[in-house]
């Protein structure tokens, strides 16, 4: 989700005076859906997966096998089209004995795959849980090859300098407008009929359909950021199938958040997150030369942003392809030094690490490890595809504005508080404003007292991608559910990362299925992760200062 944490009163109240999406009842499930999942499972389970060497184009070491499960395209009619996911696993390293089951894990997006994640056993904090459990990732429906969707030709897709105005102009709405009716007709176009079936309560029944190929009575989960939505949506239309779940940096569930209004709290949360940036910046001012005072370092952006735009470094690297790249250090703090290096650099007329770091399909790594490997684009795959499998299940979930009048007025006044994500955001989701496949209406995620196990919330205070508050209604919703916060924090996904804290809760829970805290609120809390290590690239790679 290009998706409020701890606000004061003033942005709370400026949220709910913005025109919302229209809010839908929870519908109950249909009973074609529920049949159709019932069929596909059993199916599911007679066929199993036949895990053998993965397509090259994976880039997955031998020790990663790969296979498929089919399901159907259209739960309604579960004898009708399958489409096949594909499914990546490494068995569980410990004794025979010891094993716990399979493990399946979803990075979120919506877009993104998770077949990588097998390769998190030799990462230090998965070692002991990949000796307990089968890790086993895949792409969902609609991702790499996948049933893959499509929306534009790869030739299509805007290679840079773009801009990213924070003010735009009457000119520049008009041009996204026109944009925005281009590229929803064309996922109508390139996916066709098809492309109603990409939904989140289609991939929490294609969860359910996975659990059953691979032999496990139960489901044991982690899911983080979008992979929590349908986490959730799982959890409450197959709890009996529920054995251990994880939700790191959730999604706020509730049926009226879902997804317009999720993406205008995102928008203000990431004004917060990059003022941390700013300030952590101006905190090492003889490093990088920014200012000594988040408002300096600001000013300093704005020279770049301006200088870009005159003149895009490498004629590649305009404002639009400046402002992606610091909203990567929004959602991970590993990306701190390596951006205000880039900045300082530039300014003293050093483009290159920024061209490096924000040129169109650069595949710049945080500076910290990653708490399980990062999603790639495989081998002749189209790396438009995460963007287009992202419209298509938020633009299918849930109604949208299809007025830009209400996006317009909204935004508006949300940009007077919040600048640096709002604009951005509104042009990545304006095409569900002129969508061509019917909506669905959100499920009322909820569970009663004893329905579910006792699962796991992982959220960082300062998350901005996906807001506290959603973590603090996910638990209200799951009756019994335990909160682990790393408190002053705000990398996105902390489960397996740089907190021991959190990584110990983490271990115990799927080891033992012990959660932290004691009813009726079972509730955690860590002490931030370190900060960033403010060495620049001049340290790291040994070479002299740039003058």
């Amino acid at each position: 989700m290009r998706t409020l944490a701890l606000f004061g009163a003033a942005g709370s109240m400026v949220l709910s005076s913005l025109a919302a999406a229209p809010a839908t009842a929870a519908p109950d499930v249909p009973p074609a859906e529920e049949r159709g999942t019932l069929t596909a499972a059993r199916r599911a389970a007679a066929e199993g997966i036949d895990f053998t060497t993965c397509p090259a184009a994976e880039q997955l070491p031998p020790s990663v096998l790969c296979g498929t499960v089919r399901v159907p395209l259209d739960y309604a009619d579960p004898d009708g089209t399958r489409i096949a996911l594909t499914v990546s696993r490494i068995k569980a390293s410990g004794p025979a004995g010891s094993r716990q089951g399979a493990l399946v894990y979803n990075p979120g997006g919506p877009g993104a795959s998770s077949t990588s994640f097998p390769t998190a056993a030799q990462l230090p904090a998965w070692k002991r849980i990949a000796a307990a459990y089968d890790l086993v990732g895949y792409a969902p429906r609609g991702v790499g090859r996948s049933a893959p969707v499509s929306c534009q030709d790869p030739a299509d897709r805007a290679k840079g300098p773009t801009l990213a105005p924070t003010e735009p102009s009457e000119v520049f709405k008009q041009e996204r407008i026109a944009r925005a009716k281009t590229y929803a007709l064309g996922c109508a176009q390139r996916t066709g009929a098809a492309l109603r079936h990409y939904h989140s309560l289609n991939n929490a029944r294609d969860l359910e359909v996975l659990r059953a190929a691979l032999g496990e009575p139960k489901l044991t989960y982690m899911g983080a950021s979008y992979g929590t939505y349908f986490g959730a949506l799982y959890a409450t239309l197959f709890p009996q199938r529920v054995r251990r779940m994880v939700f790191d940096a959730p999604v706020h569930p509730a049926p009226r958040q879902i997804w317009y209004v999720n993406n205008l709290d995102q928008s203000l949360a990431f004004e917060r997150r990059w003022a941390d940036f700013r300030t952590w910046v101006a905190k090492h001012d003889k490093v990088y030369g920014l200012g000594s005072t988040a408002e300096e370092v600001r000013q300093s952006y704005e020279k770049v942003r301006v200088g870009l735009a005159a003149r895009p470094a490498g004629g590649k690297v305009g404002p639009g392809q400046l402002h992606a790249a610091m909203l990567q250090a929004g959602y991970h703090d590993g990306y701190w030094a390596l951006r205000a290096t880039a900045l300082s650099r530039y300014l003293k007329g050093d483009p290159k690490p920024l061209i490096e770091q924000a040129a169109p399909a650069s595949a710049s790594a945080p500076a910290s490890e990653p708490s399980v490997p990062e999603p790639s684009v495989p081998d002749g795959e189209d790396p438009g595809n995460g963007t287009a499998v992202y419209t298509a299940v938020e633009c299918n979930d849930a109604p949208w504005p299809e007025d830009f009048a209400v996006w317009d007025r909204d935004n508006t006044r949300l940009a007077k508080l919040a600048p640096f994500e709002t604009w951005d955001n509104v042009w990545t989701n304006l095409p569900c404003a002129y969508w061509k496949a019917p909506r669905q209406k959100p499920l009322d995620v909820r569970t009663g007292p004893g329905v579910l196990p006792p699962v796991l919330i992982l959220a960082a205070e300062r998350d901005a991608a996906t807001p506290y508050e959603g973590a603090l209604e996910l638990q209200r919703r799951l009756s019994g559910s335990a909160l682990v916060t790393e408190r002053d924090a705000g990398t996105h996904g902390i489960g397996g990362g740089a907190n021991a804290c959190v990584n110990g809760h983490l271990e115990k829970y799927l080891l033992t299925g012990a959660v932290p805290g004691r009813t009726p609120v079972r509730r955690a809390s860590c002490a931030p992760h370190p900060e960033p290590d403010p060495v620049s690239l001049e340290r790291r790679s040994g070479l002299p200062p740039a003058v």
